[in-house]
């Protein structure tokens, strides 16, 4: 009974599907503005770039699936945007751009995701 209110909290939250849409854009925002900004701005004391590159990935994705989009489309559109980005970054001073290593650590955050995603699904049937 104690996990009623809890299930049905969760998914109002879940169906909040504007609001999900709305920080998957800016989501996107973010990581463009820091994968964009110049290596010389950027801080030197950020954590392990492979993981920043996961994390990114994965909350877009996770995002994008929460706004309602399937969610092999949604991985499909977080990998595309990540590569994206990563060709976008070759002419950026102090950025090196098209790093295979990101792409796959792009890749890998969604897939968590949308994994994720798919079992928080299944949980609340």
């Amino acid at each position: 009974m104690a996990e009623r209110p809890l299930l049905t909290w969760l998914e109002r939250l879940h169906d909040r599907r504007r609001l999900w849409a709305a920080l998957a854009v800016l989501g996107a925002l973010a990581i463009a503005l820091g994968s964009l900004t110049p290596g010389s701005q950027m801080p030197s004391n950020l954590p392990w770039d492979k993981l920043n590159h996961f994390i990114g990935y994965a909350g877009l994705a996770g995002l994008i699936g929460l706004a309602g989009v399937r969610l092999p489309l949604a991985f499909l559109v977080a990998v595309l945007y990540g590569i994206a980005i990563e060709y976008a970054q070759i002419p950026v001073p102090g950025r090196s751009g098209g790093d295979w290593a990101d792409i796959l650590a792009n890749s890998l955050g969604a897939t968590f995701a949308v994994l994720l995603l798919a079992a928080f699904r299944r949980w609340l049937r």
